[in-house]
């Protein structure tokens, strides 16, 4: 495979987490380094870990997670899509009590935005392509993508003031529902 190939995959896998960036770019108060890159971070080695794990399972654990791994996704983007919104109508004053860039949280979001690259790393085992040079450019290109949607988002959040915590939100729930469409269109 080549790298123009491998960099479009990067790209169409790093949307998910750069719409989840920009959400979390938005509702956040303030950005400091550490958060970016501690987004970025988790993300983008979310996102370097998944093809290998995928890759590394094949066909034994394709047929296990095939069947509801849309299902998982979704779930983790409606949750805390959910959650975001309901804590947009919250006390304006108050300090979040969730940083999305810590914790469970952070994990969930995680998972959610590189479920796509586990199915990557599966087809790139059924083709008998290598998987480390992918998963590495995989990897940067999800940290890169997180950190300007971060970044992208605190501009926005600027421009629209706290109801764009409720976008963000909005924007977490659309795409677990896109998965779901994605998969039942796929499937039929």
């Amino acid at each position: 495979m080549n790298f123009v190939a491998i960099l479009v995959i990067a790209i169409g896998l790093g949307m998910d987490a750069f719409s989840v960036a920009i959400g979390i770019g938005a509702m956040s108060r303030r950005i400091s380094f550490i958060r970016v890159l501690r987004l970025s971070s988790s993300f983008g080695l979310f996102q370097f870990f998944m093809p290998l794990a995928g890759w590394l399972g094949g066909m034994t654990v394709a047929r296990y997670i095939a069947d509801y791994d849309h299902w998982i996704a979704f779930l983790l983007l409606f949750y805390v899509g959910g959650k975001m919104i309901h804590e947009s109508f919250q006390d304006k004053g108050r300090i979040p009590k969730n940083d999305p860039t810590r914790g469970l949280t952070l994990l969930a979001l995680s998972v959610a935005t590189s479920i796509d690259a586990l199915a990557v790393g599966l087809s790139l085992a059924f083709l008998k392509e290598p998987i480390l040079y992918p998963s590495m450019v995989i990897g940067i290109i999800a940290f890169i993508m997180t950190a300007l949607g971060m970044v992208f988002g605190k501009k926005l959040g600027k421009i629209f003031g706290k109801r764009v915590e409720v976008v963000g939100g909005i924007i977490l729930i659309g795409i677990g529902f896109k998965i779901l469409f994605d998969h039942i269109y796929l499937q039929s």
